[in-house]
């Protein structure tokens, strides 16, 4: 049986082709994108709900650069809850949840302590179990709250959970840094195409682009194709907030490690034995306040606004026009001093 099987584009495979700009300042930039009427961000940039990025310390330097944090749920529900209850009031920040066992009790316990941001995080999230859970959410909160959904990456998967009740979908499956889901499963598809493919619902949720980012070219990219919003984990490891546990190497020189959360370790860890094995565990130098990951991520993504001439996220989404480049492109766009 012959198939037609579809090319797949991924950040390194296109650029954005420079056009005209009246933008004299880069401080002209708006980058504001909001969920709904309720939250808002300055910086569309969100860290990843892992037990080594988001807990409360990132969640409160993060609202302080206008972006946001999801906290993790690989805790107890108390543990959970006492890292949202601790935070300054009117910070904007969510908690993650599952879709079986305790998640229900969870969500409510989380909405108890102030949480009104829900994301419900699981690997694969076009699922029978999401579509319930989603469901007992909005029959439990209404639009009290905001959720979150994913991961997904196909255009089906985005408008299904946008149906079941999602205001904002998770859009990358297999591309994190310390994921190896496409190794393990032979399934996935390069996230910028599904961001491409995803762009083209006609539902009214917010678009995720998450997983495989790796600098602030790849935000820019993400955010013209489609996505109203990025998730980042690999880029804000090893900062002063990430809740990490610190290495010092032989050289003396201090890590922090970083583990995908299907990682046999943060397996054990969170519910004390291993399932489907689709991560791993990695660590990373230690890079200081993460105010300063995200400022050099800001003025990067400022800059790739006025490469299109756009002043705003509509206006670079209009505005922008992708090229594939070949491999040798691909070498050419990195820098090659020859020394």
């Amino acid at each position: 049986m012959a198939y037609y099987i579809k090319e797949g584009v991924a950040f390194e495979d296109v650029l954005l082709k420079p056009r005209y700009s009246s933008i004299k300042s880069r401080s002209e930039i708006n980058l504001w994108s909001e969920f709904n009427e309720r939250h808002a961000l300055k910086l569309p940039v969100i860290s990843a709900p892992m037990d080594t990025i988001s807990e409360a310390s990132m969640a409160v330097a993060m609202d302080l650069a206008g972006a946001m944090s999801v906290i993790h749920r690989y805790n107890s529900i108390q543990q959970q809850c006492g890292e949202i209850a601790h935070l300054p009031e009117g910070i904007v920040v969510g908690a993650a949840i599952g879709v079986s066992g305790d998640y229900m009790e969870r969500a409510t316990e989380l909405y108890r302590a102030g949480c009104r941001f829900f994301c419900v995080d699981i690997a694969h999230g076009h699922h029978v179990l999401m579509k319930l859970a989603l469901e007992n959410l909005r029959k439990t909160f209404g639009s009290e709250v905001t959720i979150m959904a994913g991961n997904i990456a196909t255009l089906q998967g985005f408008n299904d959970l946008s149906d079941w009740g999602a205001d904002a979908i998770r859009v990358g499956i297999g591309g994190g840094s310390i994921c190896s889901t496409r190794i393990k499963t032979g399934h996935g598809v390069p996230t910028l195409q599904s961001i491409l493919d995803c762009s083209k619902s006609d539902r009214n949720a917010k678009l995720i682009a998450d997983g495989g980012i790796r600098t602030s070219g790849d935000i820019v990219k993400a955010l013209a194709a489609g996505a109203d919003f990025v998730m980042l984990g690999s880029l804000l490891s090893g900062t002063t907030e990430s809740p990490g546990r610190l290495i010092k190497k032989g050289d003396g020189s201090m890590h922090k490690v970083y583990r995908g959360m299907a990682s046999k370790e943060a397996q054990i860890d969170w519910r004390g034995h291993t399932a489907s094995v689709e991560g791993v565990t990695s660590s990373v130098p230690l890079k200081g306040p993460v105010e300063g990951v995200l400022r050099d991520l800001e003025r990067g993504i400022r800059s790739g606004f006025s490469y299109s001439g756009a002043r705003n996220l509509r206006e670079l989404q209009a505005y922008s026009a992708f090229v594939k480049q070949s491999p040798a492109g691909a070498t050419e766009s990195s820098t090659h001093i020859v020394l």
